[in-house]
């Protein structure tokens, strides 16, 4: 399975760098592939806390998409909302989106997805600070730290990515590497979890 992470300047550089710990980690035991990637091509980021990484590749066709968030809820120049006003990395998202295994997204990522279309009548979380707005957009807004509904997952806050990012590899490949993973990071699981495909 290959993800992309879609990096962009202003990003919350722990929704990126946490689940890119994961998944670093998850590509050493199953057969999970990753990219940092810009919108538009390589490209040096500077994140919403000055931290500078570089997205070496392209957004291409992967089989899993994932959105970190960042700058929403003080509008920042630079970062989520700002993207979300733009439109374009927005419009490229609701482009791939039917095509992707799954899409994911953290904190105000998941506006990202709102803005791009892909929430409207399904559960999805955000940073708590903007469940009203995503709720706005359609979403049936869950409190719970990770939210599963199959084709979408997110997550809460910041930290919040990490616990998506085992979610998944439980998901796709079995507990004993997800916990293995937490195991080797020293992170204890917060396995707060909506799952909605089995809710009914």
């Amino acid at each position: 399975m290959r993800i992309e992470i879609l990096v962009f300047d202003g990003v919350d550089e722990m929704d990126v760098m946490g689940p890119y710990a994961v998944w670093t980690r998850a590509a050493n035991r199953t057969d999970t592939e990753l990219a940092l990637v810009g919108l538009d091509g390589s490209t040096e980021v500077t994140g919403m806390n000055g931290l500078q990484f570089r997205a070496t590749e392209a957004l291409g066709t992967p089989d899993a998409l994932f959105v970190p968030g960042g700058g929403w809820m003080n509008r920042a120049e630079k970062g989520s909302w700002a993207e979300a006003q733009r439109g374009v990395m927005t419009a490229r998202i609701a482009e791939l989106a039917p095509a992707l295994q799954w899409i994911g997204s953290v904190c105000t990522g998941s506006m990202l997805l709102a803005a791009a279309g892909l929430v409207k009548g399904r559960p999805a979380t955000t940073n708590r600070n903007a469940w009203a707005e995503l709720a706005e957009y359609g979403a049936d807004v869950r409190t719970n730290r990770v939210v599963d509904d199959g084709s979408l997952v997110t997550a809460g806050g910041i930290t919040a990515g990490i616990d998506l990012a085992l979610h998944v590899v439980e998901r796709e490949y079995g507990a004993e590497p997800a916990d293995g993973i937490a195991a080797s990071m020293e992170y204890t699981r917060d396995r707060d979890v909506y799952l909605a495909t089995s809710s009914g």
